[in-house]
C-alpha cells in the first residue's frame, strides 16, 4: 500500500481486521510474568468471532503468565498493517476447554494439541481494545474498539 492512497475508514479497517483474524495462522503474543520480565512469542490461534484462542504448554513462559488471568497484547507481524489486541487471558484445561475451540486447532492446523503427548492450556483471550493502522496517515483514527466495544 503506498503512502498517498487515502486512509480506510473506520468500517473498512474493522472488516479488515476481523478477516485477519479469520485467515492469519499466526499471532504474537506479548505477556509478563509477575516481575514484569516480558515474553513475546509467535503462536497459532483460533479466532470464534468473540475470542481469540491460544494454546500452549502450561509450563513455558506464556502459559505461566497468562494462567492466572493475566493481560496480554496480540498483533500481527505485518509492519505496515498493523494490528494491536490488548485482551484478558482465561485459562482452560484440554478436560475443560469448550470443544468448539479446542475443535478449531485440528480444523485449522492439523494438529489437536488435546492428542499430544505433552500437557497444554487453551486461553481465551477477550479482546478490550483493538488498534489498526496503515502507516502514518491513519494514525489519528487507530482506535477501534475501547473497553470491548467496537467503537466502528
Amino acid at each position: 500500500m503506498k503512502i498517498t492512497e487515502p486512509p480506510r475508514g473506520p468500517e473498512e479497517r474493522r472488516r479488515d481486521v476481523l478477516a485477519r483474524l479469520e485467515r492469519e495462522s499466526d499471532i504474537w503474543v506479548a505477556s509478563a510474568d509477575t516481575d514484569g520480565l516480558p515474553c513475546l512469542v509467535p503462536l497459532w490461534f483460533a479466532w470464534d468471532g468473540q475470542a481469540v484462542w491460544l494454546c500452549t504448554r502450561p509450563t513455558n513462559p506464556t502459559g505461566r503468565n497468562l494462567s492466572d488471568g493475566r493481560r496480554t497484547r496480540l498483533a500481527f507481524a505485518d509492519t505496515r498493517d498493523v494490528v494491536l489486541i490488548d485482551g484478558q487471558a482465561t485459562a482452560f484445561t484440554a478436560e475443560d476447554v469448550p470443544a468448539a475451540a479446542a475443535d478449531a486447532f485440528p480444523s485449522k492446523y492439523g494438529w489437536d494439541p488435546r492428542q499430544d503427548r505433552v500437557p497444554y492450556s487453551f486461553f481465551r483471550v477477550r479482546p478490550l481494545a483493538v488498534q489498526a493502522w496503515h502507516e502514518v496517515r491513519e494514525l489519528p483514527e487507530r482506535h477501534l474498539m475501547r473497553d470491548g466495544v467496537w467503537l466502528a
